[in-house]
């Protein structure tokens, strides 16, 4: 039997120069009120176009409606001061402002159910949604309330549970939470990092997926690669745990990166999104490129589990350039499919 190699990409995509700053991970607004709703459904628009012109089969927003992956939702919740601000180490890696935790979370409605029912009509495909796992949302965040890591992650599960569930009756087909966390603090990937996941898909009747990477291309990102080796054997130690999660899918980067392939093994019977396109350079992959990543992970799963995507978000990359790259993963996808 015939089998196509699905297609999607992890994140976001670049957002028109009319909506927000343009090659920043957290560009600036440049409409207000009504006029920036509509603009950002205008570009919500367009990026699907964009993904379903390529040829991409999974759509998805194109993060179009957030300024930033992590803050745009937990600035939707209450118990959270965006007015008092504390210096935090983000991931063991750079030091960033962050809002302060001072009251229990609560989610007085839902962030995104618009955004999905917007996706759901613009598109017959399926459609995944992605949203910031509970402890790269702690991670962002000075907590003076709950005084434990552990604690406010149970309780960002729970919310996101809520929000999901939402999600879900609008018609989302994946629900994706971003977890770069995942890759850092291991202890408590380990004691209830992915309980907490686990937490946030209690009763959730859509494919789950974690997508855990190295980061955006920005320096600090880099120079974190950089002092890794000469293998990134990181996903060693967390896979096997989701391996026995009841997550459904798992993206990993792997073009460009020096992750050994053959860790994909440790995810038995997960969908594998491997991570074919390279958001740390404006180099153009060939469908050529792509389609030999695929095919070594093949080695180590099957087809029926494969689905070819991006390492992480392309917001900072020119349009041009991430449409290029969109075309290369869906013509390298369907260039393996033709020759299996």
């Amino acid at each position: 039997m015939k089998k196509n190699i699905h297609t999607t990409i992890s994140g976001s995509l670049p957002k028109p120069s009319w909506l927000a700053e343009t090659g920043k991970l957290w560009g600036q607004w440049k409409l207000s009120g009504t006029e920036l709703d509509q603009a950002k459904a205008d570009a919500m628009k367009i990026v699907v176009s964009d993904q379903i012109n390529a040829g991409i089969s999974i759509i998805t927003d194109g993060e179009q409606t957030r300024q930033h992956f992590v803050t745009t939702f937990i600035e939707n919740l209450s118990g959270v001061d965006f007015k008092r601000k504390k210096t935090v180490r983000i991931r063991d890696r750079y030091d960033a402002a962050v809002p302060m935790v001072v009251d229990k979370i609560n989610r007085k409605k839902s962030v995104f159910v618009n955004d999905v029912r917007l996706l759901r009509s613009l598109t017959s495909k399926p459609i995944k949604f992605t949203l910031p796992g509970p402890m790269t949302m702690i991670d962002t965040l000075y907590d003076d309330y709950y005084k434990s890591r552990e604690k406010l992650a149970w309780r960002f599960a729970e919310v996101l549970n809520e929000e999901v569930k939402e999600l879900v009756k609008a018609g989302v087909d994946i629900i994706q939470f971003d977890e770069p966390a995942f890759n850092v603090f291991f202890d408590e990937v380990h004691d209830w990092g992915v309980q907490t996941l686990e937490r946030a898909i209690k009763n959730v009747r859509c494919t789950t997926a974690v997508h855990i990477c190295y980061g955006y291309g920005i320096e600090a990102n880099i120079k974190w690669k950089n002092s890794l080796g000469k293998e990134w054997r990181q996903y060693e130690k967390v896979f096997p745990l989701l391996s026995k999660s009841k997550i459904d899918q798992v993206s990993l980067e792997c073009i460009n990166s020096r992750v050994p392939m053959e860790l994909i093994s440790l995810l038995q019977k997960k969908d594998i999104m491997v991570g074919a396109i390279d958001v740390a350079t404006n180099k153009i992959e060939t469908p050529r490129q792509v389609a030999n990543i695929l095919k070594q992970a093949l080695k180590y799963t099957s087809i029926k589990h494969l689905i070819g995507c991006t390492n992480c978000g392309m917001v900072t990359m020119p349009r041009e350039i991430a449409n290029a790259k969109l075309k290369a993963l869906a013509d390298g996808a369907a260039l393996l499919s033709r020759e299996l």
